[in-house]
């Protein structure tokens, strides 16, 4: 069954950006309904089997891949919303199409990493914010890549640079601002609940999540300060934000990875 629901929200997963896609190549209009109903009914069979997945048995089972579609979900909802303002045709074929992956990965791929979380609230709240800033840094990191290639693109006077389907390029810099502050304050109560709620995070196997995340969130900060107080922007920008979301993604999955995949 499992199986069958994650092919039936992959499959609308593609649906979604195969009525994208061809507006971004063609120039041509693309029409918001059609997309966003499509794109709804795959997040629903999406969180349907993630329920499954995740609080199947006794415990929660918060497998790598588990984890990795539950983020791709967030990912996905978020920018799903969002195309109802904002033109983010660009990124949501790779949303899209990165979710449909994590999906049937997680499905086929059936991995155990079972955490209980009852009675827990301090590790619940940790939890939460953590996913919430991987989340918001990782559509960042997006909005970062989306950047350098409108920039390419109007440097080099292409066709493409003025697709009415993208939006203008000090928009996209203003929303990736938005959006890097947002996730350096869910990165902040990320580090704050750790340390308030948790016990062992500079115990071995953990402590070097907990410092490469608090690394990340200087360069996110630094890339705040920077911005505001000196001005930055362009490919500086793009730099900060693309290695503040490796380091966090090293950080997430890095050791869990080792556990779950190679050691294993």
């Amino acid at each position: 069954m499992d199986n069958l629901i994650a092919i039936v929200s992959a499959a609308f997963y593609i649906a979604a950006t195969s009525m994208i896609v061809p507006g971004l190549i063609q120039q041509t209009s693309i029409r918001i309904k059609p997309v966003f109903v499509t794109a709804l009914v795959a997040l629903f069979f999406h969180i349907w089997l993630l329920a499954d997945l995740i609080l199947h048995g006794s415990g929660q089972n918060l497998s790598i891949l588990n984890v990795a579609s539950l983020i791709s979900f967030m990912i996905a909802l978020s920018m799903s919303l969002a195309m109802l303002k904002t033109r983010t045709w660009l990124l949501l074929p790779v949303i899209y199409s990165f979710s449909a992956l994590n999906i049937l990965a997680s499905a086929y791929l059936p991995g155990n990493f079972i955490t209980h979380l009852d009675g827990r609230v301090g590790l619940v709240i940790h939890i939460t914010f953590a996913l919430i800033a991987y989340a918001t840094l990782m559509i960042a990191a997006l909005y970062a890549l989306q950047l350098a290639w409108l920039d390419y693109k109007l440097k080099r006077r292409k066709a493409a640079a003025i697709n009415t389907n993208l939006p203008p390029l000090m928009m996209v810099e203003r929303q990736l601002f938005k959006v890097v502050m947002a996730g350096t304050g869910f990165l902040t109560l990320t580090l704050l609940s750790g340390f308030i709620f948790l016990d062992d995070i500079f115990a071995p196997g953990k402590a070097h999540k907990t410092i490469l995340s608090f690394i990340a969130w200087v360069v996110f900060s630094i890339l705040l300060w920077g911005h505001h107080k000196q001005g930055w922007r362009g490919r500086k920008v793009v730099w900060f934000t693309i290695s503040g979301a490796i380091i966090l993604t090293m950080a997430y999955f890095g050791n869990r990875l080792l556990q779950e995949f190679i050691l294993s």
